[in-house]
């Protein structure tokens, strides 16, 4: 996969993508990112990417014409023999935008291409979102001072979804979210700790409980902390009926586990 993200401020992106399991995956050619300053295609000795909205009010607005020209030239480079008019998920990141989420993420996994624009200031002119940007995402119900840091969680869920990043894909399917539920508790060595003890069913060896008893947990775990996933949740006749159990157990004090 290729992610080209266009920023005012470049190296707000040198620290998350050098790190971990996000370096990994570009060591090893799984994923290539570029950053690009979106200065850098203006045209005026003061590199200017901002002014005033027309019509008044506080605060600047980025200008539509370096940032049509920063894609312009991406899609020129990167696709020559299509003359740069390669159709691909130019991604504005904006708190007006649909509201990230896995499926989302998984949806975004299957492109080869992502091109992320991180707004900034008072917002960007409204020709890019209506001629330019193919989509506009939000990572949650709140103002960040600008799309870098939604740009990188966005990058960074999309990633680790690619084949061969993770160590096992394993991890990838158990973790919150992915199924619907949120991850059932995990447990390490020592077997005792403080008087805290694993539960017996994780020692068992049986595979088969083990894994009933973890689907049973991440669904306890959901109905807890994010009983509103439940709702869309694949669940089975038998999970649904745990779930109404569990519900009126709750709304009588009981404490079913």
């Amino acid at each position: 996969m290729r992610i080209d993200i266009l920023t005012l401020f470049p190296q707000m992106f040198q620290g998350p993508f050098s790190e971990s399991i996000f370096q990994r995956a570009v060591d090893r050619r799984l994923v290539a990112v570029n950053i690009h300053n979106i200065r850098d295609y203006t045209h005026d000795k003061h590199r200017t990417v901002d002014d005033y909205a027309y019509g008044g009010g506080a605060g600047m607005v980025i200008k539509a014409e370096p940032v049509f020209e920063a894609v312009e030239s991406i899609k020129s480079e990167a696709y020559p023999e299509q003359g740069g008019r390669k159709e691909l998920p130019v991604i504005l990141l904006t708190p007006q935008g649909r509201l990230f989420c896995q499926k989302i993420a998984e949806e975004l996994s299957g492109h080869s291409h992502l091109i992320l624009i991180c707004g900034r200031y008072e917002g960007i002119d409204e020709r890019v979102r209506e001629h330019l940007v193919t989509d506009e995402v939000s990572i949650g119900d709140y103002v960040l001072s600008g799309g870098e840091l939604a740009a990188m969680v966005l990058a960074d869920v999309v990633v680790r979804l690619l084949p061969g990043v993770l160590g096992s894909e394993d991890s990838a399917r158990d973790d919150s979210h992915t199924t619907g539920l949120l991850e059932y508790p995990q447990y390490t060595r020592p077997e005792v700790y403080r008087g805290w003890s694993v539960p017996e069913v994780l020692l068992s060896g049986n595979h088969a409980q083990i894994a009933r008893w973890r689907r049973q947990q991440a669904i306890l775990r959901t109905l807890e902390r994010r009983p509103e996933l439940l709702d869309k949740a694949s669940l089975g006749v038998e999970e649904r009926t745990l779930v109404g159990r569990l519900k009126k157990s709750q709304s009588t004090g009981g404490g079913d586990k």
